[in-house]
């Protein structure tokens, strides 16, 4: 067998029948060996009946054994070359479902990394898994119809042209009985079709309820909202119940006409040839072929109807595909004199310390430069720790994802104009280093390195200046342990350092990390810090926090008031001068003292973070 691809090419994104099509003519030539045997099986189970009826004609009725051996020999072969064809399309036909099945998976995938933080802004996590469970399969199966369906044609043809040698009569009852076993079929593939489409809608919609259930439970128990929360859900389980069973009532009479209908032309053909043959008309040879060719056509008409509900289904499924692939990346390219997030570009905004409003360059800078946001006026120097205090986390969440090219605004990177350095270029150099950001399912280590292979030396200094050194060493095999999806095996503050080791691990050029120790101790709280300060010396790196465990170790600290800056200094300089930045840094460590004290009962590590509940944190995924 062939190595499998990797190019899985363009998608046609234009809507449902079209991208069914690109996926059939993506593999054209696995297509065109399914519908060959396809079709070659179906017409070799019109050959036993033939075979069969000259055994009984030339060698059964006259008693001629030497005939009757040849032509039962001649059916041992039909029937061996016919098995053959039957395996050789089943293989066919599922290298062919399975292509379509990982090439949706790819591209959806694929889709979902270039939206990067607008997925969880415009799909839920439930309508992605139910894309990614349900949908892929159901449009890998529907090119089952490339197979059977097209064969199913091509029998119908020759079996009409088989029963025309012995009958006009019995081949126009078949030419007319099966459209209309299809006029008969058709309004319930259309409901089924409607009723489709109702239920993949909600099913995407609770899958998602049950998602945000199964992550916030802890927090739902704690606020006192499980109950009602629950009971949403119930609500939404029997809306879908009620539209599973209307799927089910259509499929059901679908299945119903696919075996009952061939089953009752089948009765109508057998008897009209047996009444010819009783009068003369065929001999009985004729009449055992004639019944065997309506047998043999059972299997074509139950394939057609079959087909038909696979297309069905198939177009549902496509539908909600090709509505994600459209969905576009909230990524804010703009170009000279253009509009920018709301109505204000680079261009347009008034000059700041790096000249923004001048710069036309469309390359980023060749070597570390400044990074300055002119909505609010924090400027990230190259090579410092710069500290970011909001009085409200939002305000300094949107801050990064503008210097991080996850929001819309006018942000400069030297003499560039961030918006119009080509992303690839944004993303290797700039890392957003998010507190909620994903932990995947498998090996630690491969948490921590990502893609790129790390060295042990690497890889120890990043998680000993993240204080994860007893993260690693509590888990059973270290490095090499499983981590649960989401680290679900892992305490919140166990989390909060693993991604800290993982962004210092990445090294990037400049490094936005977003409240990186806000879930834990404040004996972990000091670890972290300085490890953060000694990990990233001489490296640009932007650090939202308000602890001032954090913000004594920053070169110079911006203090954000309405997400605006309103002084710039040194820690112990704000603290002097700044009555409201006193304030801030006090809140935060009177907030922070109660959750530590009981240490016997609590591990520090589990501790909440000591912000404000109310204000929300940075929720991007990056």
């Amino acid at each position: 067998m062939a190595a499998p691809t990797t190019d899985f090419g363009i998608p046609d994104r234009r809507g449902p029948a079209r991208y069914l099509w690109w996926v059939t003519a993506s593999q054209p030539k696995r297509v065109a060996l399914g519908s060959l045997l396809g079709s070659a099986w179906m017409v070799g189970l019109t050959l036993p009946p033939y075979v069969l009826s000259r055994a009984i004609d030339d060698g059964l009725r006259p008693g001629d054994q030497g005939a009757l051996i040849g032509w039962t020999a001649a059916l041992l072969g039909v029937g061996v070359l016919d098995a053959w064809l039957g395996i050789m399309r089943h293989r066919t036909m599922t290298r062919i479902r399975l292509d379509a099945y990982f090439r949706t998976v790819r591209v959806v995938m694929d889709h979902a990394t270039r939206l990067g933080a607008t997925l969880p802004r415009r799909v839920s996590a439930g309508e992605v898994v139910t894309i990614g469970h349900s949908d892929v399969g159901v449009i890998g199966s529907t090119l089952t119809v490339t197979g059977p369906g097209v064969g199913s044609v091509i029998a119908y043809v020759v079996v009409a042209a088989l029963l025309l040698s012995y009958s006009v009569l019995l081949a126009v009852v078949v030419l007319l009985g099966v459209p209309l076993l299809a006029l008969l079929v058709g309004p319930f593939l259309g409901r089924l079709q409607g009723a489709e489409t109702a239920y993949r809608e909600r099913q995407g919609a609770l899958t998602g309820v049950l998602g945000d259930l199964a992550a916030g439970l802890r927090v739902l128990k704690g606020l006192g909202g499980k109950q009602v929360f629950s009971a949403r859900y119930r609500a939404r389980s029997r809306e879908l119940r009620d539209e599973g069973y209307r799927v089910g009532s259509s499929m059901s009479w679908i299945q119903a006409f696919g075996v009952g209908l061939p089953t009752v032309f089948l009765a109508a053909v057998a008897w009209l040839a047996a009444r010819m043959a009783a009068q003369g008309t065929i001999t009985v040879g004729e009449l055992v072929a004639v019944y065997g060719y309506v047998a043999v056509l059972v299997i074509p008409v139950s394939s057609f109807i079959e087909s038909g509900y696979d297309i069905g289904r198939g177009l549902v499924s496509a539908r909600r595909v090709v509505d994600f692939l459209n969905i576009e990346p909230e990524t804010w390219s703009a170009t000279p004199g253009s509009g920018v997030g709301h109505g204000a570009s680079a261009l347009d905004a008034p000059e700041g310390p790096t000249g923004v409003g001048q710069s036309t360059a469309d390359d980023a800078p060749e070597t570390p430069a400044t990074l300055h946001d002119v909505l609010s006026g924090v400027t990230v120097e190259p090579g410092i720790l710069t500290a970011l205090a909001s009085t409200r986390a939002a305000d300094a969440t949107e801050v990064v994802d503008r210097l991080g090219r996850f929001a819309a605004g006018p942000v400069a990177w030297g003499p560039a104009r961030l918006d119009a350095v080509p992303l690839d270029q944004v993303r290797a150099r700039i890392l957003v280093a998010d507190n909620e950001a994903h932990l995947f399912a498998g090996e630690l280590r491969a948490a921590l390195c990502g893609r790129r292979p790390q060295d042990e030396d690497a890889l120890t200094r990043a998680v000993e200046a993240a204080a994860a050194q007893d993260v690693v060493l509590g888990l059973p095999g270290g490095l090499d342990a499983r981590l649960d999806a989401h680290g679900h095996n892992l305490s919140g503050g166990q989390r909060q350092r693993i991604r800290l080791a993982r962004a210092l691990l990445a090294d990037p050029e400049v490094l936005l990390a977003v409240e990186p120790t806000s879930a834990v101790d404040a004996h972990t709280e000091a670890k972290m810090a300085a490890g953060l300060r000694s990990a990233r010396s001489g490296r640009t790196t932007l650090v939202v926090s308000t602890s001032p465990l954090v913000l004594e170790q920053a070169d110079v600290v911006h203090h954000l008031v309405d997400g605006h800056v309103v002084a710039t200094g040194s820690h112990a300089d704000l603290l002097s001068r700044h009555p409201g930045y006193r304030r801030l840094v006090s809140r935060d460590t009177e907030e922070a003292a109660p959750a530590a004290e009981p240490h016997e009962h609590n591990p520090p590590d589990d501790r909440e973070d000591h912000h404000p509940p109310s204000e929300p944190t940075h929720e991007a995924l990056r």
